[in-house]
């Protein structure tokens, strides 16, 4: 006979550690001052950057038009020329066959198809092709403007947030800078928030214009840009709320015509934990609440009632094998059955998220982190909190049943007589 393990000896000490970590995530809600809201949910500019010197620069005065195009993946780069009644052109340099900037800024002079371009080179002619790094801002179509291409090697000097965050001061508005890799990455993420007073947008070429002006003319790149305009911020917040709040009436909907009311508020009781324990660790880890961070809550609410429907069914199960039990051998029973299972399950998907937690970046590598939190909740929750409040919902039943018998001795006595 298989080990029956008393769970229901953790259903107060459980309660009482998940109220106390949901009034810790409230408190650090409020403490911090709500979410680190990510783009998505807060008006303003987002920029990507990268302080980078300049590695040389093209420009065309050929007949037609120019374009470049950078493809990382296959280490090369590409200028298309293009004219009225003339079929288009293509002159590829690969970095395998030029691997530094000297020899690419040579090759680029030299093609016999690209006529009318110039290249003013302003790195060290040994400077490794690897390094190079275009903007996002350029305009792809050469002309009489330089198109600055830049680079940055191991040997580059580190720039620290705090100067960063001193260049900014002059924009005079909330900016908040986050680096991104370690200092000689000179990788950083800027947010400039707008206020719901503010009649004026915020500019990108202002904010360019301040960093190059602290930092050099030429030396900032934009690898990411984006603005997110105050009414649809709000839109997608409101819409993030109410779909959090149909998810849980849905889920108390289906889960009252497959099972009891109690059962079907413990399930509900059970995500809303574990939205609670995402809240708590998305405050205090200052993780960015952003649209993947709601993916993952949403993920894991499924993922949670799915655990908890299966844990119910067997408890189900073993009450029409065991009817004679009372209701806590039945739960302990049930949970014990169903451990190995939950385990491995839980085991095995938790496998793959912390593949995807190692060899991801950016919001990838936070939404498997939430992943693996929420997992190891909602684990819990089935076990200790939807099935505990289940056995509270019993017990509480019992003593109302028994204050009624009390209160009226003849039923009693009329239900002895039964008896």
């Amino acid at each position: 006979m298989k080990r029956i393990i008393r769970f229901s000896r953790f259903f107060l000490p459980a309660a009482i550690i998940s109220t106390v970590l949901a009034l810790s995530g409230i408190a650090g809600y409020i403490v911090k001052g709500g979410f680190n809201l990510g783009v998505d949910f807060q008006a303003g500019r987002l920029q990507e950057i990268r302080l980078a010197p300049t590695a040389f620069s093209l420009t065309w005065a050929g007949r037609g038009s120019a374009s470049v195009s950078f493809d990382r993946n296959q280490n090369k780069l590409d200028i298309v020329v293009s004219a009225a009644g003339v079929e288009s052109r293509t002159a590829s340099f690969s970095f395998a066959e030029y691997s530094t900037v000297g020899t690419l800024a040579e090759a680029i002079r030299s093609s016999d198809s690209l006529e009318g371009i110039a290249v003013e080179l302003k790195a060290p002619p040994d400077t490794p092709c690897q390094s190079l790094i275009f903007s996002a801002q350029a305009d792809p179509l050469l002309g009489a403007d330089p198109f600055v291409v830049h680079f940055l090697t191991p040997g580059t000097a580190p720039v620290s947030i705090q100067k960063v965050r001193e260049s900014l001061v002059s924009l005079g508005r909330t900016v908040s800078v986050q680096q991104l890799g370690e200092e000689a990455d000179r990788h950083f993420m800027i947010r400039l928030e707008e206020g719901e007073d503010d009649t004026e947008k915020i500019s990108e070429d202002k904010i360019i214009s301040v960093l190059r002006a602290y930092f050099g003319e030429d030396d900032v790149v934009v690898i990411r840009s984006v603005y997110v305009d105050s009414r649809f911020s709000k839109d997608l917040t409101d819409q993030a709320g109410k779909l959090l709040g149909l998810t849980l009436l849905l889920i108390l909907i289906y889960s009252s015509v497959r099972f009891k009311p109690q059962f079907a508020i413990g399930a509900v009781l059970a995500i809303i934990h574990d939205g609670l324990i995402m809240v708590t660790f998305i405050v205090w880890s200052r993780m960015e609440f952003n649209t993947t961070t709601i993916a993952a809550i949403l993920t894991i609410l499924g993922y949670s009632i799915n655990d908890t429907i299966v844990i119910f069914d067997r408890i189900r199960e073993t009450r029409r094998i065991y009817p004679e039990d009372s209701l806590l051998m039945i739960l302990n029973r049930s949970l014990s059955e169903t451990l190995g299972r939950t385990v491995i399950t839980t085991a095995t998907t938790m496998l793959a998220v912390i593949f995807l937690f190692i060899f991801t970046t950016g919001s990838m590598k936070d939404f498997a982190l939430a992943l693996l939190v929420g997992m190891a909740s909602g684990v819990y929750s089935t076990i200790f909190i939807a099935s505990g409040f289940v056995y509270f919902w019993d017990l509480q039943a019992k003593k109302r049943e028994q204050k009624k018998m009390a209160l009226n001795p003849a039923k009693l006595g009329k239900v002895s007589a039964k008896a």
